[in-house]
């Protein structure tokens, strides 16, 4: 059975960018006749707002994106994060690098924007150093997938992104670790997302191999970005959305579908060949 999931984090009230991964998540799942999960991912506990979970799952309910089964809460999923990072163990090694000395000594800049690890500590920490993070070791195999929309991908993680954390200084499990653990737990079989995630993928396929987990299908549709092409965020200032019909009128516009009268036109017109193949698209007013 098809399972799909929204999993938002709780940083602020729900966007229209956030709402158009939702509505086509939503939208893929009740198209297949499958269950729509959705998740908190609330990890990140300095980012995340007192109140904004409640708020996000009221906004869903009241746009009509009913889930399926309980809410899953990975501030609650420590162990098994825990428990994964010891089924990685000979395959990590602890980082003593601060953000600086990674910048400075850094290959460039992966496709995320993030530095790309050159591998200082792979031989043991440095005499006089602290150990900070933890790094699981990547290959020099290319990692490839079929996006649904974005179409064939690539990457090699050892030149594109290098040995990247599982478990951050500030003793956060990293997100990679934990999309991974919660998908294959919930048995998510279809992963629907905005593609400013699709560079994280090929670091979740790896990690699933690792694991032994099972690899969903992928369709990153774009990300929603304001009119200086930054995505859509509490960051950059996104309002929060109106509750109603324009809300969804105006993202099902936006992933290129057919106007709707109701959501259950909506599920019969989901055509996901109609989504622009195109990682970002600048979100009308």
């Amino acid at each position: 059975m098809y399972v799909g999931r929204f999993a938002p984090s709780p940083t602020g009230p729900l966007h229209f960018g956030s709402l158009v991964a939702a509505l086509a998540s939503w939208l893929d799942a009740r198209a297949a006749r499958g269950r729509w999960l959705v998740r908190i991912e609330d990890l990140d506990t300095p980012r995340a707002q007192p109140g904004a979970a409640d708020e996000i799952l009221r906004t869903l309910e009241k746009l009509g994106l009913g889930w399926d089964g309980p809410v899953l809460y990975q501030s609650g999923r420590i162990e098994h994060y825990q428990a994964a990072v010891e089924r990685l163990a000979g395959k990590t090694y602890w980082c003593a690098c601060s953000r600086r000395e990674i910048a400075d000594s850094s290959l460039g800049l992966a496709a995320d924007g993030a530095q790309i690890y050159p591998g200082t500590c792979r031989g043991g920490i440095a005499p006089g150093k602290t150990r900070r993070a933890l790094r699981l070791r990547v290959s020099k195999e290319a990692i490839s997938f079929e996006d649904r929309v974005q179409g064939g991908q690539q990457q090699i993680l050892a030149a594109e992104v290098g040995d990247f954390v599982l478990l951050r200084a500030d003793q956060q499990f990293a997100y990679q670790l934990a999309v991974v653990v919660d998908d294959a737990a919930q048995g998510v079989t279809d992963v629907v997302r905005g593609a400013d995630l699709l560079d994280s993928t090929p670091r979740q396929i790896y990690l699933q191999r690792l694991l032994g987990c099972p690899a969903p299908r992928y369709l990153h549709a774009p990300a929603a970005v304001n009119a200086a092409g930054e995505k859509l965020s509490k960051q950059t200032g996104a309002p929060a959305i109106a509750h109603g019909k324009d809300a969804v009128r105006r993202a099902l516009a936006f992933l290129g579908q057919p106007e709707a009268d109701d959501l259950n036109q909506a599920v019969k017109n989901w055509n996901p060949a109609l989504i622009p193949a195109r990682r970002a698209v600048a979100a009308s007013p």
